[in-house]
């Protein structure tokens, strides 16, 4: 079924107006999201969004698609590897 997915999703974009609209194609998970943070998987890699009044308004999962508003102060890309060393860190620790 995860293979199906991948083969729908054909590409990866990033969009970003006026550093307040945030649109990102190619999409298979948000990991984590809130106001300052979203953490996001797609077929490039993983994206670290770091910003201010940052909010989810679109999710499309079957299409890949997110839309996201706020003002954006930095995007970096991670592979999924770095992913998994940090969800073995500091709270995975705490949660055991």
């Amino acid at each position: 079924m995860e293979e199906r997915k991948t083969n729908r999703i054909k590409g990866h974009s990033l969009i970003l107006e006026n550093r307040e609209k945030l649109s990102v194609s190619g999409v298979e998970h948000v990991n984590t999201f809130n106001s300052e943070l979203i953490v996001v998987e797609t077929i490039a890699g993983v994206i670290t969004i770091k910003g201010e009044e940052l909010d989810v308004k679109k999710l499309n999962l079957e299409e890949g698609q997110v839309s996201i508003t706020g003002t954006v102060h930095a995007m970096t890309y991670s592979s999924r590897d770095s992913l998994t060393a940090k969800s073995s860190g500091f709270f995975n620790k705490i949660f055991k």
